[in-house]
């Protein structure tokens, strides 16, 4: 059987400000293409559909559309939801979404009871899909005690309950008659972050080792990171799909793709990484106005990061982003850490002299800041606000 594996797909991102709808549209397409030209039997979402748990309605239409797009493929679609996406919100539209083949799954659920799914694709082969949405330290507790554990089991950790939950899903599986499959939104030990997660939902508490995972499994389809890359230490092959956009610059570096895989009963699956050509690239540009204007010709409608080797000063933003219209975010040159000792002491100096000095500190060099300060200055100090001594 043939799966392709995407997930975090974050639709309402915006760009600083910027909306990036146009791109979701362009790259969820994409991934539509990708999954009817090679003739996939399943396409796995696994979580985080949306940026924010209220999504605006144009974010809805992008997810909804294009996951029934997906469906019209003729692939079995199925999507889990992860930490970005509210489960009371997704739970609202499963029934009209399984009316149009798409199965979803917005909480951790026992086996029997929608938390492993069993199916035969077109040609024959028997299918386990295991599915593990994202559940939080405070929902950990209850998914725990759903799946059977007893009270004296309190004082597990989130990662040995998530482990728990794992063997719950996958027990009894056997990898010899059917293709067994798990798909998780979760932190697991080894992944390297993107750059975009949401940090509160990666560190070390919310981390599952990656010999959770039974060598049962064929494939374990993860969401969360947004960098494409398998999990080390994995008794089967384990991969996050990644973001199908670059969402934040310390991704920019990233080539994002799709996974296709292809598994058999009793054979190891094989992956392989589809590259998605939609998303606008993010780039870094960093110099001198000169050559930030030397630069402009060659960017194209990338999102730029700009960072600029001059003392900063009033406008130089609006400079930047006149030169380089996508100019998301704008910083002058670091300030570097002065030489020598102490500041000098602030007692008996003029509030001139101490902005002016605080100006000198963040390399900034611009006259008409000091000339505002001190007109303000007066101005307050006239009104009586404040003492001018």
């Amino acid at each position: 059987m043939k799966l392709l594996h995407t997930g975090d797909w974050h639709v309402g991102k915006a760009m600083r400000g910027q909306s990036r709808a146009d791109e979701h549209e362009a790259v969820l397409a994409e991934v539509t293409g990708i999954a009817a030209a090679e003739a996939v039997d399943l396409v796995v979402v696994t979580g985080d559909l949306f940026e924010t748990s209220a999504p605006a309605p144009e974010s809805e239409a992008i997810v909804y559309r294009h996951l029934l797009g997906l469906a019209g493929t003729g692939a079995k679609v199925v999507v889990i939801g992860g930490n970005h996406d509210n489960p009371r919100r997704l739970a609202a539209v499963t029934p009209l979404l399984a009316l149009g083949q798409v199965t979803l799954l917005a909480e951790p659920a026992k086996a029997d009871e929608g938390g492993v799914l069993g199916f035969e694709t077109a040609g024959g082969e028997k299918v386990n899909l295991a599915l593990l949405p994202f559940v939080s330290q405070r929902g950990i507790v209850k998914a725990d005690d759903l799946m059977g554990a007893q009270a004296v089991d309190h004082s597990a950790t989130y990662a040995e309950r998530l482990r728990r939950l794992v063997e719950h899903l996958t027990e009894g599986l056997d990898g010899t008659d059917a293709v067994n499959l798990l798909a998780a939104h979760a932190m697991v030990s080894g992944g390297v972050l993107g750059g975009g997660e949401r940090q509160a939902h990666t560190i070390f508490q919310y981390e599952l080792p990656g010999g959770a995972f039974p060598p049962a499994l064929h494939y374990v389809a993860l969401g969360h990171l947004h960098r494409t890359q398998p999990v080390p230490g994995a008794a089967c092959p384990a991969w996050y799909s990644g973001s199908p956009l670059a969402l934040d610059f310390g991704e920019g570096a990233d080539r994002k793709a799709v996974l296709v895989v292809e598994a058999v009963a009793g054979s190891p699956a094989t992956v392989r990484q589809v590259p998605l050509e939609s998303g606008r690239a993010l780039r870094t540009l960093r110099g001198t106005f000169a050559d930030l204007r030397a630069m402009a010709k060659d960017v194209g409608d990338d999102w730029l990061r700009v960072q600029v080797d001059e003392p900063a000063r009033a406008g130089l933003a609006e400079e930047v982003r006149a030169l380089l219209p996508n100019a998301v975010q704008v910083s002058a040159r670091p300030v570097e850490a002065t030489e020598g000792g102490a500041r000098a002491p602030r007692l008996g100096r003029s509030p001139d002299e101490l902005f002016a000095e605080y100006l000198d500190e963040q390399d900034v060099d611009d006259d008409r800041l000091l000339a505002l300060f001190r007109e303000l200055h007066d101005e307050l100090s006239d009104s009586g606000t404040v003492d001018a001594a």
